[in-house]
Order: structure tokens, then sequence, then C-alpha cells
């Protein structure tokens, strides 16, 4: 016989999971992260939360299987990505969101399976480098 659950007590029980969960969570199984929590299996990550076998990674908050990405959120199999969101399996993604499969992106939106693209439009490989480049110094000083 099927357990009877009222609609009262499932948002009472709902709640009370949701106010635990922002609670500081301990690693599990990290090696040399600081300053995280919630982390599972990671190693040599900072200042994140929430991350599942990510490497090197500094300020990202629910992230999986990634390496080497900075201040993004909700990556997964990412390489090297900076200000990035909700991306999947992309490598060298800056300020972009909704990518997937993506090498090379800047400021890019919604895009799967291209290279060299800056917001949303194409470039040759020499002059996508030169113009991140620039954008990049100019963003960061």
């Amino acid at each position: 016989m099927a357990k009877v659950i009222t609609a009262a007590h499932f948002r009472s029980r709902l709640r009370a999971l949701l106010e635990t969960s922002t609670a500081t969570i301990e690693n599990s199984g990290c090696i040399q992260c600081t300053h995280c929590n919630g982390c599972s299996r990671c190693t040599f990550c900072r200042e994140s939360s929430s991350l599942v076998r990510c490497h090197y990674c500094v300020g990202c908050v629910r992230c999986s299987d990634c390496t080497h990405c900075r201040e993004s959120e909700s990556l997964t199999n990412c390489k090297h990505s900076e200000a990035c969101t909700d991306c999947s399996n992309c490598a060298y993604v800056f300020h972009s969101t909704r990518l997937t499969g993506c090498t090379y992106c800047f400021g890019c939106v919604g895009l799967s399976g291209v290279d060299f693209y800056i917001l949303n439009e194409p470039h040759p490989r020499a002059e996508y480098f030169e113009l991140t480049r620039k954008l990049l110094e100019e963003m960061r000083s």
C-alpha cells in the first residue's frame, strides 16, 4: 500500500530541505580544495561550491567534470572556460551562455558545435585571437 503524503506535508518538507541545502556542506573526496563547500571528488579547486569531479576551477558553482574554469555556473565537461553559464562540452569559451560543443567562443549565446565566434559571429582564427586578446586586456584593466 502506497504511503499518503498531503500537499501541506509535501510543501513543509520541501521548504525544510531547501533551507538546509543552503547551509555549508562539507566536501567529499576532494584533494587540496580551498574555501569550497559541497564539492565531491575535486582537486585543487578554490572558492567554489557544489562541484563534482572538477579540477583547478576557481569561483565556480554547480559544475561537473570541468577543468581550469573560472567564475562560471552550471557547466558540464568544459575546459578553460571563464564567466560562462549553462554550457556543456566546450573549451576556451568566455562570457558565454547555453553553448554546446563549442571551442573558442567569446560573448556567445545558444550556439552549438562552432569554433572561433565572437558575439555569435564567425571570425577567422587569427582575427579571433587578436580581437579577444585586446578585449580581455581591456576588460581586465
